[in-house]
Parts: C-alpha cells; sequence; structure tokens
C-alpha cells in the first residue's frame, strides 16, 4: 500500500477513536441507567421507558423508577397526600394547599438531579456507582414519610407540652417507617441501600446516625446536609413555598447545582456564587418572617395545639407515635374528626376548631424583638410571666387566658454565621477548597444571625387591653424598658371591648 494511503488509513482510525470512546460511554452509561436526557436532566435511559412520568408544577416532569414506584404507591406514602407542606399557613396565605407527596416527590427529583450531576463531572475520580445514586434517589423520596400532621407544630408543640416536653423528630420516625413499608409490602430492595438511605435522612439532626463507611460523605450532604446546610430538602421547600404563597423567589437553586463540585469528599461551591449561597439561607429566614411564623398563623396554630391537646385522652394521640403501623393513620384530617365528632369528650377542643372556623381567633396584642445582649441567656417567656406582671386594673387574668409564642428566625446555624461552615473553590482547576469572611464579600452582609420574636396573645376579645398592659409591664421590668415597636391600637382594644 502506497504510503499516502496507509497514512490515511492510520488518520482514519484516530479519528474514529472518539466516535468509538462516545459509543462506549454510551453503552455503559445505558447498561447502568445514567444516560442524560435532552432537556437537561440527567435521568437515564432506562427511566424514560419504564418508568412513571409526572407532571410537577415547579420541576416540570418527573421520572419515577420501578423500584421507587413500589414505596409511591403504598398507602403509608400515599398518607403524605392529606398532610399539608405548611401545616395551617393555608388559613393566612389560601394558596399554600401543596402536600407533602408532591415536596418529596420534588425532593427525589432533585436528589437524582445532584448525584447525577456530581456523577457526570466526577463520577470515575468519586466511584459513584448505581447503589449511591439509588440510595440518594431513595433518601429524597422517604426523607418526610415519617412527619405528623400540621407540619412542625405536631413534634415541636404539641408532643412536648403533652408529654412533658419528650423530644420526638418526624426524622426517626421516617427510618421507622421506611423499615415498615419494606416489611409490610415485601419490597425488595438491598439492605445496604435501605440502611445508607436512613442514614443520609437523619445526617442534619443532633441525632443523626453513625454512618456505615468512611468514603463517600458528600454523599449524605444531598438530601440533608448537617455540615452546613446546603441541601436539596431546601432547594425544593424555598422555591416551592414561595409559589404557593403568591410570593417572589429571587434564590436560584440552579446555579449551584450547576457549580457544586465534591472537593476532599465535600460539597464544595465556587466562590463566586458566595452570594447566591447566602441568599439561600436569607431567603429561608424571610419565608420564616413573613410565612412560617406570621402572628396570624402562630394564633391559629396555637389553638390547635390547645384543641389537640384536650382531645389527646380522648383520641389517644400520643398512643400513636411509636407504631408505625397506628402511625402512618393520623394526617390532617384528624382537625375535621375532632370537629364533626359528637362525643361530649371531644366538646372543649370541638370549640376551639369552630372557632378558628368562625375566625374568632386568639388576638395578637404585640410582640418585641428580644434585646440581642440577651439573647444568649434568653429563658423562655411563659403566660404567667405576663400574668404576675398584671398591676391591679378591673379584670384579673388567670394563665389559661393568655398564650405566648417565641418565634426562632435564624440563618440555619442560631446565632452563627452558616457560611462559616461552607466550603468553596476558585475555579475548576483548584483542587483546595477554603472558607470565605463575609467581610472579604460585602459590608453590607448582616453581622448579626438570629431574631428571637416574643409574641403574646389574648384568649378572648375583651382581655385584649388587660393582656397587652401585662405585656409592657413584663418588658419594663424584665430589660427596663418598653421592647415593643408599637402600641396595641387603640381601635383594636376598642372593637375587642364592644365585642363583649
Amino acid at each position: 500500500m502506497p504510503l499516502a494511503g496507509i497514512t490515511r488509513c492510520v488518520s482514519s482510525i484516530f479519528l474514529f477513536i472518539p466516535t468509538l470512546t462516545y459509543l462506549f460511554s454510551l453503552f455503559v452509561e445505558l447498561a447502568m441507567g445514567t444516560c442524560s436526557r435532552e432537556n437537561g436532566y440527567s435521568a437515564s435511559y432506562h427511566d424514560r421507558r419504564f418508568s412513571k412520568q409526572v407532571r410537577d408544577n415547579v420541576h416540570g416532569y418527573i421520572y419515577l423508577d420501578p423500584i421507587f414506584l413500589k414505596f409511591v404507591d403504598t398507602e403509608q406514602f400515599q398518607r403524605l397526600r392529606d398532610l399539608k407542606q405548611l401545616g395551617l399557613v393555608d388559613m393566612v396565605y389560601p394558596g399554600a394547599v401543596h402536600s407533602r407527596f408532591e415536596h418529596s416527590l420534588g425532593v427525589y427529583w432533585l436528589a437524582s438531579e445532584a448525584v447525577h450531576r456530581i456523577k457526570a463531572h466526577q463520577g470515575l475520580e468519586l466511584g459513584i456507582d448505581g447503589l449511591d445514586i439509588q440510595t440518594v434517589k431513595l433518601a429524597g423520596l422517604l426523607h418526610d414519610v415519617g412527619h405528623g400532621p400540621f407540619s412542625h407544630l405536631f413534634e415541636h408543640e404539641f408532643l412536648p407540652r403533652v408529654l412533658n416536653g419528650f423530644k420526638w423528630s418526624h426524622e426517626d420516625m421516617s427510618m421507622r417507617m421506611i423499615d415498615y413499608i419494606v416489611d409490610t409490602h415485601y419490597i425488595e430492595i438491598d439492605p445496604e441501600c435501605q440502611k445508607k438511605a436512613k442514614e443520609m435522612i437523619i445526617a442534619s439532626t443532633e441525632h443523626s446516625a453513625p454512618r456505615t463507611t468512611n468514603d463517600k460523605q458528600f454523599l449524605y450532604d444531598i438530601v440533608a446536609n448537617g455540615r452546613n446546610g446546603i441541601d436539596v430538602d431546601k432547594f425544593d421547600y424555598l422555591i416551592r413555598d414561595s409559589r404557593a404563597c403568591g410570593l417572589g423567589c429571587s434564590f436560584q437553586f440552579e446555579r449551584l447545582m450547576d457549580t457544586m463540585r465534591v472537593i476532599e469528599d465535600e460539597i464544595c461551591f465556587r466562590a463566586n456564587d458566595y452570594l447566591t449561597v447566602h441568599k439561600l439561607f436569607a431567603t429561608r429566614a424571610d419565608m420564616h418572617r413573613t410565612v412560617y411564623t406570621h402572628a396570624k398563623v402562630k394564633a391559629i396554630e396555637l389553638m390547635v395545639v390547645d384543641a389537640l391537646t384536650r382531645a389527646n385522652g380522648y383520641l389517644q394521640i400520643t398512643d400513636k407515635i411509636d407504631k408505625p403501623d397506628d402511625f402512618w393513620k393520623i394526617d390532617d384530617s384528624i382537625l375535621k374528626h375532632i370537629e364533626t365528632s359528637s362525643s361530649e369528650e371531644l366538646k372543649e377542643a370541638r370549640d376551639l376548631v369552630q372557632r378558628i372556623r368562625r375566625r374568632e381567633l386568639y388576638q395578637f396584642c404585640n410582640e418585641f424583638s428580644v434585646p440581642k445582649d440577651q439573647l444568649e441567656h434568653f429563658k423562655d417567656i411563659t403566660p404567667q410571666d405576663i400574668v404576675c406582671s398584671q398591676k391591679t386594673g378591673h379584670i384579673t387574668l388567670k394563665e389559661e387566658d393568655v398564650a405566648v409564642s417565641i418565634a426562632k428566625i435564624d440563618l440555619t446555624r442560631g446565632r452563627n454565621n452558616p457560611l462559616e461552615s461552607v466550603k468553596f473553590f476558585k475555579d475548576y482547576e483548584s483542587e483546595d477548597k477554603f472558607s470565605i469572611p463575609d467581610h472579604l464579600i460585602s459590608h453590607l452582609l448582616p453581622s448579626f444571625y438570629q431574631d428571637k420574636i416574643v409574641r403574646v396573645y389574648a384568649k378572648k376579645a375583651e382581655l385584649v387591653e388587660a393582656v397587652s398592659e401585662a405585656f409592657v409591664n413584663f418588658q419594663l421590668k424584665e430589660y427596663g424598658m418598653k421592647a415593643q415597636v408599637h402600641a396595641t391600637p387603640e381601635k383594636k382594644r376598642q372593637r375587642n371591648l364592644f365585642s363583649s
């Protein structure tokens, strides 16, 4: 063969090598079920052909693999349709009726997207395999399956009151519910996947379980990030809750999803995205202030806690919190059960629920933000503190006349700056991770990271004036000044006096 012909033949072979490499990688991707879709999401070819397609109003089309459909199509997971994501917020924001069911699907999808993107960029060096992907997706899907009725009110307000401060967490119950679902429905799943998924769900709590292995710790950062609080659970609920409440959301999680990178077994973010990360935490704090701890929402929550407390003896709600086979049967419909029951034992609880329906709510009297220098040693204020601050008057208050709510609003790390726990990298050629002091970014960033807002309510309209005055007296006695910004409006006092 002439030399020129040999040269052309060799050149053709070299030109064909990238094509061969691509075809081989495509074959591997198809075999492992990790081929990218043309719309930008990293779902598998197998997903598209054999999975169930669900249309989500936030993320578009979500594909559920057959193994995850086995969990979704159980009565325990379907129960999440009857748990509103925001509990009682829809009593103030009527659009906030979305459920934990759709939120769980959203977290499943974002968890899948996150682990697939990491694999696409760093899969070989990190050794991400099919079991890792399945585990992360399972944790995202089932992270809230142990939630009780009315969002966090059940575990943070109701149970501590009736069980004398007993600590119960929905994460712990989620772990137990996973085992219960697998056993009850005979779902065949890798035991290691099941074990690690449970560890990922509880990874952000103070009672996080010891992790199975010391490698691939970055996988535990995806669903419930205990290191710095940046996880797909927050990504989903911030955008979903904002949209449902008719509020704008300036935080764009896609930017962080696109640029995250694993360095030394930890998910890190580009230094250029510092303000995007800050906006995540700031958006969360803003949602807490304007939505989750809205003064009227808290008034309704206080009434529901009182109603559940009065109903507990008859309905034996607390007897169900340690038994998955009983627990999955309680949801938000318990309020309707109380309201429509003719049982005499539920009369007091029923009266409170009917007051909520008629908008005869506990009356917000006033609030103040705890001074910064008092936060470290702040002791919770009780109705007794308010009653004991009352001076002589025509009405003598009793503890049962007053309700107190203490709203804690922070950036996920209490009085600490959460960005101190976030690791950044300079560019994609860099192998170093580092923290960034906020003063190097902007002098407009906050220097303090927590608020505690004390609100006081009168349980009857005619007591607003007496409770308001006692609340002011408490502030003068405790802080030597009136800490509240505004006085209780005179027209509110008069309206309530006339309504009595």
